[in-house]
């Protein structure tokens, strides 16, 4: 039975459906002017290649909060675009967070039913400050995953962001 717990919490998988192409998903991932929009409403930047930088950037509001300028950081193994994303990941808010070891982050996005399917796969091993945040159970800290797909969803059906 640990060994079930312990395997569910290490790698958390999240999908959502959304009416959108792959190619505008991807965009809404990848691009700053689009990642900016949804979430966190903080700037990320990719550099699509293999060895490449992700960097996540403090908003006003994380800044007023005591955030680094630089709250996220990661490296690029794969690009595929508009179909598969794999990169290392980690957050930088404070010492415990950057003590655990960088995490793998994988967007898969498949043109299905007419929208595009979405699954975020996040693999964690010995790194449960960062499994508690994204998956939502950190109240302070916001909503997780849940909330950034959940808002990524609205804004590219509807062209606005869930209220934050």
């Amino acid at each position: 039975m640990t060994a079930t717990v312990e395997t569910m919490v290490a790698t958390q998988v999240h999908r959502v459906y959304i009416k959108a192409t792959p190619q505008q998903v991807w965009d809404a991932i990848t691009s700053p002017e689009w990642n900016e929009r949804y979430g966190y409403r903080a700037r990320q930047e990719y550099d699509l290649k293999p060895g490449g930088a992700f960097v996540a950037y403090a908003n006003q509001g994380m800044k007023d909060y005591g955030a680094p300028d630089i709250v996220g950081e990661g490296e690029i193994i794969e690009a595929d675009p508009p179909r598969k994303l794999v990169q290392t990941w980690r957050m930088l808010f404070d010492p415990a967070q950057m003590a655990e070891p960088m995490t793998r982050l994988t967007y898969e996005i498949v043109e299905e039913f007419g929208a595009s399917r979405l699954t975020v796969t996040h693999e964690l091993e010995n790194a449960p400050i960062h499994a508690a945040l994204v998956h939502g159970d950190v109240p302070e800290a916001g909503g997780g995953w849940p909330f950034v797909l959940s808002d990524l969803k609205t804004l590219l059906e509807t062209g606005t962001a869930l209220d934050r």
